[in-house]
Formats: structure tokens, C-alpha cells, sequence
């Protein structure tokens, strides 16, 4: 399964960007799918997730309220909004699906329990 992320790039503090993530043949509604960060010389951190069952989501208190996922199914693509940015957000930011539940399961490494990671794309924000 290969997960590919895309919206990735530089914007200044308080614009906004809207990640995609796409995986052809996978179908995203019967899984967990959540995207993660790592900024530089830090660790991978998870910033949300989405259950496919009920559209819960849940969201790390740095990006409660500024950041939303969402999904399309007739599309297969899940979606990361990013509104009012700021530096301490620049990183790389990777989608990764789980193969095995629809349940968004917190891992003992600091991000969500997934099988299927994607490339990664950066966001930097910098004025």
C-alpha cells in the first residue's frame, strides 16, 4: 500500500494550508487513517486521526482548534486542514493508514499505531 501526501510547502505565520492524502487501491473508509509530524532534529509526533466508523477524530492539544481532518470517500482521499500556522508547525508531515483496524490507536513511539506510512510532505512556516 503506498500513501502518497501532497499541499505541502511555505507559508507565513497565520496563513493556512490544506494537506492531501491519496492511496490507490486502498480504501480509506475501512480504516484509521491519521498524519503525523516531525520537525527538525525532533521526534515523530502524531497530530490526529480519523475512525472511519463514526468520523470521530481526535487531535493533540497543539493543533486542537487550528487543524481538521476529514475525509472523501468518492474520492479516497483524507484531507488535513491547517488554519492559523506557526513556526513551532514546520515539519514534515506523514499520512499513514492502518491495515487491520477502524479504531485510531495511540502507540507507545509518540504517534498512532499505523501499517502504511506515507513519503511525508514539509510544511514550513516562516515569514
Amino acid at each position: 500500500v503506498q500513501l502518497v501526501e501532497c499541499g505541502g510547502g511555505r507559508v507565513q505565520p497565520g496563513g493556512s494550508l490544506r494537506l492531501s492524502c491519496v492511496a490507490p487501491g486502498f480504501t480509506f473508509e475501512d480504516y484509521a487513517i491519521g498524519w503525523s509530524r516531525q520537525a527538525p532534529g525532533k521526534e515523530r509526533e502524531r497530530v490526529t486521526c480519523i475512525s472511519p466508523f463514526d468520523d470521530s477524530t481526535f487531535y493533540e492539544d497543539s493543533v486542537k482548534g487550528r487543524f481538521t481532518i476529514s475525509s472523501d470517500s468518492k474520492k479516497n482521499t483524507v484531507y488535513l486542514r491547517m488554519n492559523r500556522l506557526t513556526p513551532e508547525d514546520t515539519a514534515v508531515y506523514y499520512c499513514a493508514a492502518s491495515g487491520t483496524t477502524g479504531v485510531c490507536v495511540e502507540s507507545m513511539f509518540g504517534t498512532y499505531a499505523m501499517n502504511y506510512w506515507g513519503k511525508g510532505t514539509l510544511v514550513t512556516v516562516s515569514s
